[in-house]
């Protein structure tokens, strides 16, 4: 990429962001919009604008910037308001890199002249302005190499002081959260899984309560065994179509004053015509019966080896989550219960020995994935640049050699493919995620951000760096195999400047498109004119989802990654990467405010694997400046090596120090004086009954002869 084809990129992606940060302050005034823009606040009775229409147009960036961790934590729980933390904390280690590493490595590596230095720019002679000011300007063995590694832990060091900064202060978070007196049906229950067979003339039931209430007599309240339930969540949501439907019709009816008519066949299209109304009302009143029918059975035939049990009292139940029950591992298994709405039914009968094969099944498929799917996007990185693109499609010459094409591909190409390649993931990842067995969505979300870290940095950052340079260079490397190490190391510092685009990319127009919501607008008011017809139609439209955990922290994971491994290689990319989470930080401020409804609080659960991950980021830069130094033949590169130890040191101790926190609730935290009241123990039972459960028949749990069964209001069946 050359130079005027990067200034189009930086150029282009700016006033892209411009334009649709106008759009956003346009259109976010229309009272028709604000169900787009401001979902969050109507959904806790606020009003979107505070009836400030004519406001500055700037207004909403002075607002996030004036809000608080408490307004966060209000609007939008404990979970976003560590995601912040994560993002101040990139922030930071950025900041303060940049007080030396730019002052410093620049001079150093711009004011080097050597011939040798001249030779060995970043983009083979296209990029010079900028590689002047990259550590490949600097020649081999130079004791200007110094500057650099002594960089190199200055960087480490400061990374190690805000990550130890920030897992004080989210832990003191977590311990605030977890403490508060609000009753949290959570902290009286626990997940009981792997329980063995019950004896003869004994239902599971009974089971479970006999052997909780030995050992546990004072505070063991009552047992929910988990039943197979499918064929009646099936009968119940064919029950809710067809009440949408009588909805809709009544809807119809009330304004044409014509009863509608339907087809009973396939899609409304064939079979015997009838009135909607009254077909509706039949199917309801038949479903019912179904339904109650089938739940009967699943409740005395269905029963399944795991079970929620409920303790009068938050300390009861928290010690009874870390006690070791049983004699043998694999039975009677027990941990804290996830809340209601985040259970994954269908995986809490998975037997002990099945989720261990589950989860090695899955790391070895993800293994796989992640080798296999290096192959395309290293072949993608090198495909679209323009000189690739010429020597394997030559009859595209006429076209990608006139100049305003030629700086366009060049400044998007390869930046959009990939972007859109990974987007193909997360889906891929979030199925294999439950595939393991996992209880709870919040803990589905950490395991898929963690795969899909992984996939993006061995397949962007090492599958560009290393597909791009094999892809350049095979004649090379067929007639000098053994320079395949410096040729990588050579061309590391050449990458840069895509990794400066695609950064810019993804924090100009990125977050452009995410302030704006131009799709969910553009769909919300297509499904509002021709498919919605009823109140619960339109609410369902412009339902805002949560912030996606799952693939915004890897994202900016990968952002880290890069920005740190390049940071004393290229310190021009650190500004880049500043912008990057600075800009993050106020867009996604002003979106977690207004826009996004958290599906689950998990009280920063996610925070042990953000610090993981950024230390593994970490360690990778050490080791790629240890490489790079090995490449300039710099005698001192082992200086590296006790810095690359001592990561490994810090993230012991942080894990011994702090992770159990995380693992586990505190007794102290749960024990105070505020957490002794005990509530309606009924009221706590009843949040993991599901809704298809809630009428009047099954209201009574006495009448139960045999196991009271079900998972929360809103528990997944995924």
């Amino acid at each position: 990429m050359d130079f005027s084809a990067f200034v189009t990129s930086l150029t282009t992606s700016f006033i892209i962001f411009v334009v649709l940060v106008f759009i956003f302050t346009w259109l976010s005034r229309i009272p028709s919009n604000d169900v787009i823009y401001y979902p969050n606040r109507i959904l806790k009775g606020l009003e979107p604008l505070e009836g400030k229409r004519k406001r500055n147009p700037f207004a909403w960036i002075e607002e996030a910037l004036k809000s608080t961790e408490e307004d966060i934590i209000a609007m939008a729980g404990v979970d976003t308001a560590v995601y912040f933390v994560f993002s101040s904390s990139a922030l930071w280690i950025l900041v303060l890199s940049s007080v030396v590493l730019l002052p410093v490595l620049l001079p150093v590596a711009g004011t080097n002249v050597s011939e040798k230095s001249i030779a060995d720019t970043s983009s083979n002679g296209t990029f010079n302005n900028l590689d002047k000011l990259a550590m490949g300007n600097v020649s081999e063995k130079s004791p200007r190499l110094w500057a650099f590694l002594i960089a190199t832990y200055w960087v480490s060091f400061v990374t190690f002081y805000v990550l130890w900064k920030s897992y004080t202060h989210v832990s003191n978070l977590r311990a605030a959260a977890l403490g508060a007196p609000e009753l949290k049906p959570e902290q009286f229950t626990i997940l009981v899984r792997d329980i063995p067979p019950a004896p003869k003339g004994q239902t599971l039931e009974e089971q479970v309560d006999s052997y909780f209430r030995a050992l546990h007599s004072e505070t063991f309240y009552r047992s929910m065994v988990v039943t197979e339930h499918r064929e009646a969540y099936k009968i119940w949501k064919e029950l809710e179509g067809y009440r949408q439907k009588l909805t809709r019709a009544e809807a119809d009816f009330a304004k044409s004053k014509t009863r509608p008519t339907n087809r009973t066949g396939f899609l409304g299209l064939i079979g015997k015509k009838v009135d909607t109304i009254d077909f509706c009302n039949e199917k309801i009143k038949e479903l019912v019966q179904k339904l109650e029918a089938e739940q009967k059975i699943a409740i005395k035939e269905k029963q399944k080896p795991s079970a929620l049990v409920f303790f009068n009292s938050k300390v009861a139940a928290t010690s009874a989550a870390q006690t070791f029950h049983a004699q043998m591992s694999d039975t009677w298994t027990v941990m804290e219960a996830p809340e209601p709405r985040q259970l994954i039914w269908k995986n809490l009968p998975i037997k002990f020995y099945e989720r261990q094969l589950r989860q090695y099944t899955v790391y070895a498929i993800v293994f796989l994935a992640i080798v296999f799917y290096m192959i395309p996007i290293a072949f993608i990185s090198a495909l679209t640049t323009l000189t690739n693109l010429r020597k394997l499609l030559p009859f595209l010459k006429p076209i990608v050699d006139q100049p305003e094409i030629k700086t366009v591909l060049e400044a998007f190409l390869p930046q959009l493919a990939l972007t859109v390649f990974l987007a193909l993931l997360p889906a891929f990842l979030m199925i294999l995620s439950k595939a393991e067995g996992i209880p709870s969505e919040s803990h589905v979300e950490r395991a898929t951000s963690g795969k899909y870290f992984y996939f993006t940095v061995f397949n962007v950052f090492i599958g560009v760096t290393i597909g791009g340079t094999l892809f350049s260079s095979l004649k090379t490397i067929e007639r000098h195999p053994h320079t395949i190490v410096t040729l990588l190391g050579n061309n590391l510092p050449q990458n840069a400047t895509f990794f400066l685009t695609f950064v810019a990319l993804k924090f100009f127009v990125g977050y452009g498109l995410e302030l704006s919501r131009l799709i969910p607008l553009i769909v919300y008011h297509l499904k509002r004119k021709y498919l919605c017809k009823t109140e619960a139609e339109v609410k369902e439209a412009w339902a805002p989802g949560n912030f996606g955990f799952a693939t915004r922290v890897p994202n900016d994971m990968l952002i880290v990654t890069i920005v740190l491994c390049y940071s004393v290689i290229a310190p021009v990319i650190i500004p880049f990467g500043m912008v990057y989470f600075g800009l993050g930080w106020v867009v996604n401020r002003n979106q977690a405010l207004n826009v996004y409804v958290p599906s689950y609080e998990s009280n920063g659960r996610m925070w042990p694997h953000m610090h993981v991950r950024i230390l593994a980021a970490l360690i990778l830069y050490q080791v790629t400046m240890f490489g790079y130094f090995g490449v300039k033949k710099f005698y001192f590169a082992p200086f590296i090596i006790p810095i690359i130890i001592m990561s490994f040191i810090f993230a012991y101790v942080c894990n011994k120090h702090f992770y159990p926190g995380f693992c586990f609730t505190p007794l102290e935290i749960i024990a105070r004086e505020d957490n002794k009241e005990i509530p309606n123990m009924e009221t706590v039972f009843e949040a993991y009954v599901p809704s298809y459960l809630s009428y009047d028949k099954f209201e009574e749990a006495d009448q139960f002869e045999d196991a009271r069964s079900q998972i929360s209001r809103t528990g997944s069946f995924d």
